[in-house]
């Protein structure tokens, strides 16, 4: 059964990273329901995303956003399936 994610991301250099962050999310779009992403001065962006999705698959998708360089992320997974 799937799960609803919200996976919080920090990219410390967006021109360094956002390129290859977007890729990743673009391989998961399926799984995509939302994204919201706010730049802030100093170069810090801070994106989140709400995926669906079976517990793998979300973990998978966690595994690659912070296996990218200078991209920090956390995940919450809800306790209850759909």
């Amino acid at each position: 059964m799937a799960r609803i994610a919200v996976i919080g991301c920090i990219l410390e250099d967006p021109r360094e990273c956002q390129s290859e962050f977007n890729d990743v999310v673009a391989s998961f779009r399926g799984s995509m329901k939302g994204r919201m992403g706010i730049p802030f001065e100093g170069e810090i962006s801070v994106i989140s995303l709400t995926v669906v999705g079976e517990v793998d698959d979300i973990n998978t998708l966690t595994g690659k956003l912070g296996n990218i360089s200078g991209v920090t992320v956390k995940t919450a997974i809800a306790k209850k399936e759909i």
